[in-house]
């Protein structure tokens, strides 16, 4: 495993890493054992250029002139990501949005494994999942956070209820949380989280296509 430089790494670098284990899973099940960077780059949509940059922050990667071995270059970056291990996950709020993640595969896969999942509602309480997981209360959370040793959290309830949500969270243990409300939580540096408004990107898409239609 290349040594990783002492310089700061730029969040983009992280994300566009995740991008790029992407085509490298599917290479991999196809039995193709080199890619280059110009490769890479195309499936990932940005330039070769930029995927050397952001594996140069690693180390030294590949051979010049001939590529990167497949699975070695998706072993680098599942270690630099942390994606070399299971993590657990717990969930709060099991509306359709929290039950749909619930039950995604692609998380599992890729080692994020939902072990509790938690609601305020009365007539969720008790449900139980596809999964199999249980509808817990909320006043369970912090007992099963320290008892499955979860470590992120996915907010899925309504806005009123995000914040208090992150508080109890935090509190039980857990150290970095997933928004999906659009209420911008902030939280202390102890903790990490990531705010996801599904609605931000729409708008977004929205204006483009507004633009592109004058």
């Amino acid at each position: 495993m290349p040594m990783i430089k002492e310089s700061k790494i730029p969040q983009p670098t992280i994300e566009r890493l995740a991008l790029y284990s992407r085509p490298l899973e599917t290479l991999c099940d196809s039995a193709s054992a080199v890619i280059s960077s110009e490769k890479l780059a195309a499936l990932c949509g940005v330039n070769s250029a930029q995927v050397r940059k952001d594996l140069a922050y690693f180390g030294e990667f590949g051979i010049r002139g001939v590529g990167y071995d497949v699975r070695d270059l998706l072993k680098a970056i599942k270690k630099i990501l942390a994606t070399d291990r299971t993590w657990k996950l717990c969930i709060v709020g099991m509306s359709y949005l929290g039950a749909a993640l619930v039950e995604n595969e692609n998380f599992r896969r890729r080692g994020y494994h939902f072990v509790a999942a938690f609601d305020s509602d009365q007539r969720r309480i008790g449900q139980v999942l596809p999964c199999g997981l249980v509808v817990e209360p909320m006043r369970s959370i912090k007992k099963l956070v320290r008892e499955f040793q979860i470590e992120i959290g996915l907010i899925t309830t309504r806005p009123e209820e995000a914040k208090r949500s992150a508080d109890i969270l935090m509190k039980a243990g857990v150290k970095a949380l997933l928004n999906f409300t659009p209420v911008r939580l902030r939280i202390p540096e102890c903790c990490l989280i990531e705010n996801v408004d599904i609605t931000v990107k729409l708008e977004n898409l929205a204006y483009y296509l507004s633009k592109n239609k004058r």
